[in-house]
């Protein structure tokens, strides 16, 4: 995508968008059978070997036969995985260990890593996807979304979208080892001699997650000509980084101070069959068990309209009369997914509190796209919208066939 045009006349100055400034992007994972994503890895487990038992007919209903995969289709290598590469219904092997994943925004599941299984896998986010990978995912548009436009996570996020046209994942480097920022060539350049040396292309992401917006052309990014406030919008986005990854890369769990953070209450029970939310107790209930304080600022967060917190409980409540491998899911409800829902709590709340110091980055001169075009930072060349060529040893084809570098 090009730069936006230049402002017309009586127009203010325009903010360069975020596909300009993180070039090359990746489309979201596309599965074609939801049952290789589950909220627990012994579920997963559970449905592979229900999966490689059952004899022909019934193995290829439960497959979920698409035009992308059947039991029958020869697949090259997942990178970095070691599952195999010839036909399912031929040699199934064992179950590859689940991998965790982000599941749209802010669901951490589990994800079968075996390419037979998955309809387009993403190869080259696989690629690049190690230690010191960061994932920025957009969140899909819808009108009237007052919910973050960006999330952030160290894991392998699958870009589901819970509404609206799903965004693009921008992996933060083009190569594994932290090398090659995916950012428009001489933008660090230019941001080092308005702000400082001290710029980098993580501060950069900060800045991102932190100050953008959404646009009818796109996902917008407003660059400060202020240090002042690039250095307060770069401190927060280093705060929303740390929350969203979790205790990742030896950071910190999210946590609320004393006397917020929420506890069980009343136990959840084995199967409880409904959440609701009593704001003026600020109670969160599924079925007979309570979780409390909960802010209101966790239940109402959404993305895309949606509430993360409802959608978060769905995914984990098996739907009446469901049929087929997604219906394996626990008989009683996890101990872990009670730990899990506190921290998606806590994680909102923390999230909700700082909306606001976001907003206010919006405020004060830009460098806009006419600076960036005249440093050359834009329009970006075709190069540095494609992945880079990170192999560095050969990857089994379809069939054991080695691919051809």
């Amino acid at each position: 995508m090009a730069a936006p045009a230049a402002a017309g006349p009586g127009e203010g100055p325009r903010s360069p968008l975020l596909d300009d400034l993180m070039p090359w992007s990746v489309r979201p994972l596309r599965t074609g059978r939801p049952w290789v994503t589950a909220p627990d890895a012994a579920s997963l487990r559970a449905r592979w070997e229900r999966l490689v038992r059952a004899g022909d007919t019934e193995g290829e209903r439960l497959f979920g036969p698409t035009r992308a995969r059947t039991p029958q289709t020869p697949v090259a290598a997942l990178p970095g995985q070691s599952t195999g590469t010839g036909r399912f219904a031929r040699d199934p092997g064992p179950c590859p260990e689940p991998v965790r994943i982000l599941h749209g925004p802010f669901d951490e599941q589990w994800l079968l890593p075996d390419h037979r299984l998955i309809d387009v896998a993403r190869p080259e986010l696989w690629r690049v996807a190690d230690v010191h990978q960061l994932f920025l995912v957009e969140h899909g548009r819808v009108p009237q979304d007052t919910g973050p436009a960006l999330s952030v996570t160290a894991l392998l996020p699958d870009g589901h979208s819970p509404a609206g046209r799903p965004g693009r994942i921008r992996p933060l480097y083009r190569r594994p080892g932290g090398a090659e920022p995916n950012l428009a060539p001489g933008l660090l350049a230019l941001l080092r001699a308005r702000h400082g040396n001290a710029v980098t292309a993580e501060s950069v992401l900060a800045w991102i997650l932190a100050a953008a917006r959404r646009t009818p052309d796109g996902c917008a990014v407003p660059l400060p000509a202020d240090t002042a406030r690039w250095a307060a919008g770069v401190e927060l986005g280093h705060e929303l980084l740390r929350l969203q990854l979790r205790g990742a890369r030896g950071g910190e769990r999210p946590r609320l101070p004393g006397g917020r953070r929420p506890y069980v209450r009343a136990a959840v029970p084995s199967a409880p069959a409904e959440l609701s939310y009593d704001a003026g107790e600020e109670v969160l209930c599924l079925g007979t068990g309570r979780i409390s304080p909960v802010p209101a600022g966790a239940w109402e967060f959404r993305v895309g309209g949606v509430r993360m917190l409802e959608l978060w409980f769905g995914r984990r409540s098996a739907a009446p009369g469901a049929e087929g491998l997604g219906a394996v899911l626990p008989r009683v409800w996890p101990q872990e997914w009670t730990s899990e829902l506190l921290e998606l709590i806590t994680l909102l709340a923390l999230l909700a509190e700082l909306r606001p110091r976001q907003e206010g980055l919006a405020e004060g001169p830009e460098i806009d796209v006419h600076e960036l075009r005249a440093a050359g930072v834009v329009p970006v060349a075709a190069a540095a919208r494609r992945p880079a060529s990170v192999l560095d040893h050969q990857e089994e084809g379809p069939d054991g066939q080695f691919a051809l570098l």
